[in-house]
Order: structure tokens, then sequence, then C-alpha cells
């Protein structure tokens, strides 16, 4: 990361299209976070006002005039527009404001790239790269040249900027087909895990919402921890005991954000997919954000695109320490809700409480005598359930347990 910052800073002017003003400020806001993320300076902001963006530039003649004359006085090295162009609006607007043209697609695929350490996060950043790219070829022969250095140039798909169509499903190819033995063994040890009946916790949440802050209070994971946009890309998986002596795995994930583009989904999605098969979701929501309300219908809204809608969520409101302790903080679409502050600590046990709960619900209550013979049953339900009474009597060992369900005929 610390090369993005020694990197000469490029000087930007931002763009956004909406039909509020409230709207493109709050998007021009998050756009201005993710271009100082990838390491350049926000030189102006211009907004208009209309309900599509035009076809052809995506902005009007009249506001292309004004972000010209903002490069003139600025001294800005490129521009960069709130949504995903088409080939043709980043060819035209290049023609007409001789500068670099950048979208908030390419802009989150430059900081990915930076933050990708793991073989896995290379392949997934590399692949929606080139096909962010591919995307971009038309009418724009078989180079990409015009885009020359700086943001949208790192990372693995630096290489292969000059590849041409050909040779760029080819890569495409070979990355799929390195992605899916990845997807096999992210398989393979997700069977296992089932097979070990651990329950799966999966922390998601909106970029910067405090989820490795969490992660690392829980587990001393070790994860990087900035005040910044996706500042940890590669998932983290970490076991934890709960009060009850029952373990449990806590996977974080990448943040999710407004606009995430869809060759990130697609090329995240086996990682993001972790979710999906968790037995309970933490949703860490940033309490000291004023946008916290869109940011959850965000994180919402990902997760369904994902199939993550059958487990439970419990909702962290996460930051406590920076805002009023009588805040109102609801969620009607989770199980719970809890405040804490992942800094400082506070809040984290009402939260393991709540999460062993909810687990504790999915689980078989039981009361059975067993021979002594049988005592290794018992300690397969101390390995994956939970023992509340254990009585060593004449005729055998009397027990009461909550068990996995998964367990019920081997106990």
């Amino acid at each position: 990361m610390e090369e993005i910052r020694q990197e000469q800073k490029e000087r930007v002017i931002l763009i956004a299209v909406a039909e509020r003003q409230e709207e493109a400020e709050e998007s021009l806001d998050e756009l201005e976070e993710l271009a100082k993320t990838a390491g350049a300076e926000t030189a102006a902001r211009v907004i208009q006002i209309r309900e599509t963006p035009h076809p052809a530039t995506y902005i009007g003649k009249g506001k292309i005039d004004e972000v010209n004359a903002l490069l003139y006085g600025t001294d800005a090295t490129g521009v960069i527009c709130d949504d995903e162009l088409s080939p043709a609006q980043i060819g035209n607007l290049e023609r007409m404001l001789d500068t670099k043209v950048m979208d908030r697609t390419l802009l989150i695929l430059d900081i990915f790239a930076g933050r990708a350490y793991t073989k896995e996060g290379n392949i997934q950043v590399e692949l929606a790269q080139l096909k962010y790219r591919a995307s971009k070829l038309t009418g724009q022969g078989t180079a990409l040249s015009r885009l020359g250095g700086g943001i949208g140039t790192r990372g693995p798909g630096e290489k292969k900027l000059e590849m041409d169509r050909r040779l760029i499903r080819r890569r495409i190819s070979h990355l799929k087909a390195e992605l899916r033995d990845v997807i096999r063994h992210r398989e393979v040890q997700r069977k296992q895990r089932q097979r070990n009946h651990v329950p799966v916790i999966c922390i998601v949440g909106y970029t910067n919402a405090g989820k490795s802050t969490l992660l690392n209070y829980l587990t001393n994971a070790g994860v990087l921890e900035e005040n910044q946009l996706f500042a940890t890309l590669d998932p983290t998986t970490k076991s934890l005991e709960l009060g009850s002596g029952q373990t449990v795995l806590l996977t974080d994930t990448v943040g999710f954000i407004r606009k995430l583009p869809h060759h990130l989904v697609d090329a995240f999605r086996s990682t993001l997919e972790e979710a999906k098969y968790s037995d309970l979701i933490f949703h860490v929501v940033d309490a000291s954000n004023p946008q916290k309300e869109k940011h959850m219908e965000v994180v919402y809204e990902t997760l369904k695109q994902l199939g993550a809608v059958g487990s439970d969520v419990i909702t962290v409101f996460n930051k406590m320490d920076l805002v009023e302790h009588d805040m109102v903080l609801k969620d009607p679409k989770a199980q719970m809700t809890v405040k804490i502050s992942a800094r400082t600590g506070e809040g984290v046990d009402e939260l393991l409480s709540e999460a062993e709960e909810l687990l504790q619900r999915k689980k078989l209550y039981i009361e059975k005598l067993y021979s002594y013979s049988e005592a290794g049953k018992i300690q397969m339900i101390r390995s994956y359930g939970q023992l509340v009474k254990e009585e060593y009597r004449e005729d055998g060992i009397y027990v009461e347990a909550y068990i996995p369900k998964e367990i019920l005929g081997s106990v």
C-alpha cells in the first residue's frame, strides 16, 4: 500500500449525474474518498442534474465546457465520472476534453489491484480488470494506450494493457481455470467445516465500517486496520471460542460499496459467497456515518445478489465511541441489533452472548442416559454442541445438551 502513497498524485475533476443535488453530493463524497485512496487529489467537483446520463457524453455540452475551463484553471490531469461509462462515452469525452477519462469502476478496480496480496486475490482482481478492459475495447483498436500512467494501470492487469481481444480472451480463460481450482479448494474446506460441524460466522458490511477491527479484537488476527475504503481485500478466517466453550469460525469479507462493479462481484463471487453458507452473519455498520441507512440497504442488496438471504443476521452498530449512546439505531431486517465499539471493546461481550443464543436456536435439545461404554459420544457432544448437564449415576451418565442436528444420529 505504501507504493500507492509514493506515486506522484494525480489531480482529478470528479463528475456526477443525478436527479437530485443531495444524491449527487453524497455519491461524490464517496468518490472523492475512493480517489484519495487511489492516490489522487480532487481539484474540483462537477454535478449535472438530469434524469439519466447523456448517452454519448455522460454530461451535456454546457457541462463539458465547464469541465474544460476547470481543467485549464486547476491544472487537473484527468476526470473521474461517478458511473461506469460506455466505450463511446469514454472516447467522446477524451476527444472533447483532451484529457484522461476514468469512471468509478476503473477507480475501484485500481484500488483492489493495490490491495490484493494472496494468489486468489490477484487472480480475482486481474480477471475483473481484463473483463472491464475487454468491454471497453470497442472502437479503440487493439490498445488502451490513452490511459497513460497512474490510476487504472496498477496491478496484475498492467502488463496486459496492450493485448488485443484475442489475447485478452485467452488470458481470461486461463484465469477462470485458475480460479476454478481455487473455488474447488474453497469448497473442500467448506465441506470439511460442515463435516466437523463447526459453525461459521461471516462478517459483512459497508467498506470502512470496522469489520477488520472487530475481527482483530475478537481473535488477534493481525488484519490491517485503516480509516480508508477497502483497507483490506483478502478474506481472513479465524477460530474463536465462545463463553460456552463452543468453537466457531469467524470469516471477514471484502467491504461492500454503492455501485460495486459487476465485474468485481462476478470475480469475487466465491469469496463473497462465504456469507451464503454461514450459520450467522455479523452485519457491521458504522453508527457514526450519516449515510448508514443507505449503506445498510447496499449491503442487503448485495447479499440478495449473492443468494445469502437464509442466514440469521445480527446488525452490529460499531464506532459507538464516536456517537451519543442514546442514538436510536434500528434494523428491521436483522434478528438482533447490538451497539459496540470494536476499538474499545465496549458491547463485544453482549454481541458474543447474542451470537451464542442465535446459534443455540439452531441446535436440538436432548436428555439422554448413556452407558459408561458410550462415554466417547459425550466427548462428541462437548466438541460440537453445548453440554448443559452431566451427571454420573450407577446405571450410566445422564446428559442434557444442545447438539447440531447433523450429529443426532451419531450420539
